[in-house]
């Protein structure tokens, strides 16, 4: 495990799930928002954002979380672990919701500086209009994905529980190659 892609819908949890994996394996982690947004909301040119990305991903080792589908393939390429947290609608809703309220007029952790969380019924409407083409584009990445890749299915806050608690035993015993520190 040294180059791992997390892919999932808002508020599935790719965000934590990255940041957990990273201080578990130290693997460095990559936010999309911080390639796709800059300070103040202000949206990255499709070109710029896909030169980012690829720019990533060249390096050795990575935990990539997020969105920017059209590199999906790249990163798919590069990476040995794919992660899809496939989250019901209603728990990622909640979260959503719930990290608005908990973050409202300050950045996340996962945005660019300058970029306050805020209430947007434009990314609400989003998160409903792609709850079913969105999964769709995830479930074909990971159903036509190549046999050597680790490939997770991750649909419940208990799975996820259940992947760290393995994760770390094989850390542990030495299964992953993933070096103490």
């Amino acid at each position: 495990m040294q180059r791992v892609m997390i892919i999932g819908q808002p508020g599935s949890g790719k965000s934590t799930l990255a940041r957990r994996l990273g201080a578990l394996t130290f693997l460095p982690v990559v936010h999309i928002d911080h390639i796709h947004w800059k300070s103040g909301w202000i949206e990255r040119d499709r070109t710029e954002k896909t030169k980012m990305t690829l720019d990533v991903i060249k390096d050795p080792q990575w935990i990539f979380e997020g969105g920017h589908s059209a590199t999906w393939h790249e990163r798919l390429d590069r990476a040995d672990t794919l992660i899809w947290l496939d989250i019901p609608l209603n728990l990622r809703a909640w979260r959503v919701l719930r990290r608005t309220l908990l973050y409202y007029g300050r950045t996340r952790p996962d945005l660019p500086d300058g970029c306050p969380e805020k209430l947007s019924l434009e990314f609400w409407s989003w998160i409903w209009r792609t709850r079913h083409t969105g999964r769709q584009k995830m479930r074909t990445l990971c159903d036509n994905a190549p046999a050597d890749k680790t490939i997770y299915h991750i649909t419940s806050s208990r799975e996820v529980n259940t992947f760290f608690s393995n994760l770390s035993e094989a850390i542990a015993i030495g299964n992953l190659g993933i070096p103490h520190r």
